[in-house]
């Protein structure tokens, strides 16, 4: 009698289990999807590091990817139970920052403004509010936007080098106007506040391009003395 009810608890613990499994292996078959959607934007968009003209073309591929990433976080909301979005989010945590970065680019280059966390919400089909379930989560977006910054360093560069010298001037305040937004914010000792620590270098280097296009004469209306303050004021 006492095996029998042992076999009966043990095995309900093993259905359990099964579904979980197999809960967590649909999951991953959809992050799957979402993952080579991001993989084909990123390769998309990599076109801005050696191509002044195809930008424009660029982001047209890069928001076809978003659709499909948009069909896959859909299908995520309905199959995560209510209540739960945190204890499945592992699968997806990462992979959601690094869509958001690809969004952000996207819509600096199209519009050289920051996308809001609304707009990105909606862009995903995802919602903002925790109370809703399915959600792009704050700290998924801010991290997302930080790593937009460190490629928009690359992207100074590499414009001085297609010969776009009016660019990185305009990267140049727009990174510092982030790292005015990010310094509002009341960050803890973890991740995230080590990720914007890094964002003060990428301004700084984006400064220090901006002042070697004007000190070479490249930019007739850009001062001399202005980047390295601009520098200094990084610094602090």
């Amino acid at each position: 009698m006492q095996n029998a009810v042992i076999k009966d608890i043990f095995d309900g613990f093993n259905d359990y289990l099964n579904k979980e499994q197999e809960l967590r292996e649909q999951i991953r078959e959809v992050v799957r999807e979402i993952d080579q959607a991001a993989k084909e934007a990123t390769i998309a968009l990599q076109v801005i590091h050696s191509s002044l003209t195809d930008v424009p073309a660029a982001c047209q591929s890069a928001r076809q990817q978003f659709e499909v990433c948009r069909k896959g976080y859909q299908r995520l909301a309905e199959l995560i139970p209510e209540g739960q979005y945190y204890r499945y989010n592992d699968h997806w945590h990462f992979l959601t920052q690094r869509v958001v970065f690809l969004v952000a680019l996207t819509v600096y280059l199209e519009k050289g403004f920051l996308v809001s966390r609304d707009t990105t919400a909606e862009v995903l089909g995802m919602k903002t509010k925790q109370s809703d379930g399915f959600h792009l989560d704050i700290e998924d977006y801010l991290m997302g936007v930080l790593q937009m910054a460190s490629e928009l360093s690359r992207y100074a560069i590499n414009s001085v080098t297609l010969g776009d010298y009016e660019r990185p001037l305009a990267i140049s305040k727009f990174v510092a106007d982030l790292n005015s937004g990010y310094r509002l914010l009341n960050l803890k000792n973890d991740g995230l506040r080590k990720r914007f620590d890094a964002l003060k270098y990428d301004v700084k280097k984006i400064e220090e391009i901006v002042y070697d296009i004007s000190i070479r004469g490249l930019r007739a209306d850009a001062g001399a003395g202005q980047a390295p303050a601009a520098a200094a004021a990084s610094e602090q």
